[in-house]
């Protein structure tokens, strides 16, 4: 059996609960995707795939069904650390190419550096299978307009959620996923 996706779709969640699992559980609830069995996969955006909509995605959906995930998840039981996850896309010009998925999790960064940060991954990795030059010196701003500029990269964007932990002993959990039809 072949299963290439030919849409995707993003989410993203947080989920407070004073047990490590449940506060994940919530998360996937907040996102919408709790109800499907998640299959986490690797990172790779593939050949022709289309950027769903979430109302679109969930809606070709049914509960219990098993669904490819790349999803990227942190979580903290301390008050007031913050928290991010992020996916990071690249999709190449070229349509019959694959593009990248990236997985981000981290301490302490803003929604913006998370998301930076993610798409940087996903094109880097796409850049250099392209063979395109880069210089990892030059900040992401500069390398994205070096991919586009090139003509190989046509797009790069993220999802990211951030949370600070909750106080009173509670788990807050952060996930953000690219959910494959």
């Amino acid at each position: 059996m072949r299963f290439v996706p030919r849409k995707l779709f993003l989410t993203r969640g947080v989920g407070i609960n004073k047990e490590k699992l449940n506060s994940f559980e919530m998360a996937l609830r907040n996102a919408g995707i709790a109800h499907l069995n998640i299959v986490r996969v690797s990172s790779i955006f593939p050949p022709g795939c289309k950027i769903a909509s979430p109302e679109e995605g969930l809606a070709a959906l049914e509960a219990g069904e098993v669904t490819f995930v790349v999803l990227a998840e942190m979580a903290t039981n301390e008050p007031g650390r913050r928290i991010a996850s992020s996916i990071g896309i690249a999709i190449p010009a070229d349509q019959k190419m694959y593009g990248y998925l990236s997985e981000h999790h981290t301490y302490g960064q803003t929604e913006k550096e998370a998301g930076d940060y993610a798409e940087d991954l996903a094109a880097s990795m796409l850049a250099t299978l392209l063979g395109v030059p880069f210089d990892l010196d030059k900040d992401y701003n500069e390398r994205r307009e070096q991919y586009r500029m090139g003509g190989h990269i046509v797009d790069s964007t993220s999802i990211t959620q951030t949370a600070e932990g909750a106080s009173g002993g509670v788990w807050t959990t952060v996930v953000s996923a690219a959910v494959l039809l």
